[in-house]
Order: C-alpha cells, then sequence, then structure tokens
C-alpha cells in the first residue's frame, strides 16, 4: 500500500493551520515537512516553531526532512516539535552513525536521504538503523523542479538491498511526485510518495490524494 506524504514547503503558508487539517481529511498518512538552512540548500523554509505550530493541527505522522548542513545540532529541537521520523542526508557535516543514534534515542525512526548525484550504495552502512531511506528525485532545495527518471535504478538498487537486508524499512522519493511519475516510482520499488505543488495546487485535497494513489494501484 502507498502511503502519501503532502509537503507543505508548497501550501499556503499563510493558512498553514488550515492546509494541514485539510490534508488529514483527504486521508494522507503523513506530512512531509522541509527543513532548509540557506545553507546546506540555497534556499531557507522553517524550523522547529513553526512545526510544534501545527502539531496540534495534524495527528498523523510529521516526516521531518533535514536538508541542512549539521543536523545533529537540531534533533532535539525538533523531537520536541513533535517529529515521528526525521530523516537526514548522508551528505551532510554531521556524524552519520552519531545522528542515526540521536534520533533512535529520542525513541523516533530515523531517515537516511541521498542527493541525486550520490549513489545508492552510500547508505548501506546504515541500512540496518534505518526505518526509511528517502532517494530525491530532484535537486533539494526548491519546490515545483521536474521529476528526474534516471534516479529509477538508484530506487530499484535500494529497494533490493532493503529486501536483501530482511526488514520493513520505507523507500520514501521526494521530487516531482504527480500522479504519472508517482505510479512510475512505485513500480521501480518506492512505497512513500511525497508530493507537494501536485496536491496542494488541487482544490480538492481528498480527490487529488485519492487519485495520486489510485495511480499506484
Amino acid at each position: 500500500m502507498v502511503k502519501i506524504s503532502p509537503s507543505i514547503l508548497a501550501s499556503d503558508f499563510a493558512n498553514l493551520g488550515n492546509e494541514v487539517k485539510r490534508m488529514e481529511e483527504a486521508g494522507v498518512e503523513m506530512l512531509h515537512i522541509d527543513v532548509m538552512d540557506g545553507h546546506f540548500v540555497p534556499n531557507i523554509s522553517f524550523g522547529a516553531p513553526v512545526m510544534k505550530c501545527i502539531r496540534k493541527d495534524f495527528n498523523g505522522i510529521f516526516d521531518v526532512h533535514l536538508m541542512i548542513s549539521e543536523p545533529l545540532r537540531y534533533i532535539g529541537d525538533f523531537v520536541k516539535a513533535g517529529a515521528n521520523i526525521i530523516t537526514f542526508h548522508v551528505e551532510c557535516d554531521s556524524d552519520i552513525k552519531e545522528t542515526i543514534n540521536a534520533i533512535k534515542g529520542a525513541g523516533i525512526k530515523a531517515g537516511l536521504s541521498i542527493k541525486p548525484g550520490t549513489p545508492a550504495q552510500a547508505v548501506a552502512p546504515y541500512l540496518d538503523q534505518l526505518d526509511m531511506v528517502l532517494v530525491m528525485t530532484v535537486e533539494p532545495g526548491f519546490g515545483g523542479q521536474s521529476f528526474m527518471a534516471d534516479m529509477m535504478p538508484k530506487v530499484q538498487e535500494i529497494r533490493r538491498m532493503i529486501t536483501a537486508a530482511g526488514k520493513e524499512i520505507d523507500l520514501q522519493v521526494d521530487g516531482g511526485v504527480n500522479n504519472e511519475t508517482g505510479r512510475i516510482c512505485w513500480e521501480n520499488g518506492a512505497n512513500v510518495l511525497v508530493a507537494g505543488s501536485h496536491l496542494f495546487q488541487q482544490a480538492d485535497y481528498s480527490q487529488a490524494v485519492e487519485a495520486l494513489r489510485e495511480s499506484c494501484q
């Protein structure tokens, strides 16, 4: 069963609480929260205080994606703000194992993400500690980019690694996901789809979420 994680980066920030409530009513499992520091990626988005404010508006999973240089420094802040899973980048400056340990030690799930230019094998040494792997299908840092279909062999390779490990690890894709590209990702082994612009630009969120879900049947 595919899981849908709408990215609030594409939402109406002036009505963020209501946007989040509407997505919950649409039946999504997760809410994708893109945190950007203006250093690891060019853009700046928002931090733990904003996330804490909308925790009351969404009862599902807070899927926090840290696109920041030093994720280890901020794990505690995002845990306190209500994160259920924290995903950070293998390309960051923090020690990978230490960061995973900090996340797991806080009692929540840990994910590791890779940029388009990073090989699948970069996550292999940490797979036994992970709950999710995120493959970026655009360059991180900007919403609304075009889907990179050439990332699908990487998705396939990581799915094979997960199967070989015999663990229940989610495989997430993020970037340019719509009904067509979402189906491609699903067929190549991803089971969690992050969709931002495609969902938040629709008038009827429930209809948009259901259409995305159905595209993977």
